[in-house]
């Protein structure tokens, strides 16, 4: 494990509690925490492949565990992919299990999570890319069917208020299979029914909202992505993303020329003009079919943060610890870290990273508004999450346990 840290925190003097606090030179011996009770708030993201932000999270509060004086709050963050569903439920929502199409139809478990009248839908939970269904790749055929199961199963436990987090999908079918399993039909030229696959999306002449579910009339939608791209076009979602996804060029021109057509069809079929709103690329164009039902596009880390509570969690704290598992030039650019790193600066509370891997020097983690960092494992974290676990847990300990707080 190696790590650096400043010689001079550059904190306030006191914290939320009116404690005077301050930070001693890493240079000197058995420097350890003497704040009593000091608040520390722990909100990483996942650490991708190897550990989920929950365990993240419960690895940092493991390293902890024999410092004293320490009060841990743990709020494992997301941007909107995988993970913001387990996000939701550690601040609170509860876990609801509910039946789904996966990116190649079969039907499987998964869950949303629910508060009251609030229910999120993350799309890597339930036809995301990483599922078992969408083994082998298959690019032309995948579909987002299961969203609109997600979505219905929602509706049935009462939400009038519905979260749709995008990331992490396998299909570019621009939300065509969500609209179906809500109700609507997509008919070709001659009215036949068309597939909801990328593959046939070119052939989709008109969609019938007739029998689209009724509840959604009376349900606020809000599309939580971490992208900007449009529909269509060079910076759209097929030509950016297919190829991830195992598109050829190929693919992707069929693709592009797909989503065009059926952006002019959502257009002329629901009047609204969605294929250049920031955003709508989505998911393989999913959230341009939702901002057709009306649902606004908005930012993945800003709006979860939001919904789950960050910026009071943060201004109760001491302290708060960050982390993911790789920290680069890309972490500013709306991943949930850096959502966490504003807010605390805004509420002039000091943050420490641990992460598996730190590429940005040290003027840069300055900039970001680090107060200290460590990196996990070296070179990344291990393979194994209980490796990985144990990696994190001892980067936090020895980062934290540099640091010495006092009235």
């Amino acid at each position: 494990m190696s790590d650096i840290l400043s010689h001079q925190l550059n904190v306030p003097p006191v914290g939320p509690s009116g404690r005077r606090r301050h930070y001693r030179d890493r240079t000197m011996p058995n420097l350890r925490v003497t704040m009593p009770n000091m608040r520390v708030l722990i909100a990483p993201n996942a650490f991708k492949g190897t550990l989920t932000a929950a365990q993240a999270a419960n690895a940092m509060r493991h390293g902890l565990a024999d410092l004293p004086d320490i009060q841990c709050e743990l709020l494992p963050m997301a941007d909107g992919g995988d993970g913001s569903v387990d996000a939701f439920v550690s601040a609170g929502y509860d876990r609801h299990p509910v039946r789904v199409r996966g990116a190649h139809g079969a039907w499987h478990d998964a869950s949303i999570a629910v508060r009251g009248d609030h229910a999120v839908v993350e799309l890597a939970e339930v036809c995301g890319i990483a599922l078992p269904d969408a083994e082998p790749l298959r690019p032309l055929d995948a579909t987002t069917l299961g969203v609109g199961d997600a979505m219905l199963a929602a509706l049935d436990a009462g939400a009038t208020h519905l979260a749709l987090c995008l990331g992490g999908s396998a299909s570019t079918d621009g939300g065509a299979g969500l609209l179906e399993a809500l109700g609507a039909r997509l008919l070709d030229d001659a009215g036949a029914t068309v597939p909801p696959t990328g593959r046939a999306l070119g052939r989709v002449a008109h969609v019938d909202m007739t029998e689209i579910d009724a509840r959604l009339a009376h349900c606020r939608l809000e599309v939580l992505a971490d992208v900007t791209n449009p529909l269509n076009g060079p910076q759209g979602a097929a030509f950016v993303f297919a190829p991830q996804k195992g598109a050829s060029e190929d693919d992707v021109r069929l693709l592009d020329a797909a989503l065009v057509r059926w952006g002019d069809v959502l257009r002329s079929d629901t009047g609204r003009d969605v294929a250049e709103l920031p955003g709508s690329g989505a998911a393989g164009g999913a959230a341009a079919a939702l901002a057709a039902l009306g649902a606004a596009i908005r930012p993945g880390a800003a709006s979860i943060a939001e919904l789950i509570g960050l910026a009071p969690a943060v201004a109760a704290a001491d302290l708060v610890i960050v982390g993911e598992g790789r920290l680069d030039e890309q972490t500013p650019h709306g991943k949930a870290i850096s959502e966490v790193m504003a807010v605390a600066a805004h509420a002039g509370v000091p943050v420490l990273a641990v992460c598996g891997q730190i590429t940005l020097g040290e003027p840069e983690l300055r900039a970001l508004g680090l107060a200290g960092w460590a990196t996990a494992g070296g070179d990344g974290v291990a393979d194994a999450p209980e490796g990985a676990a144990q990696a994190v847990a001892d980067a936090t300990r020895t980062l934290l346990a540099r640091l010495r707080f006092s009235r």
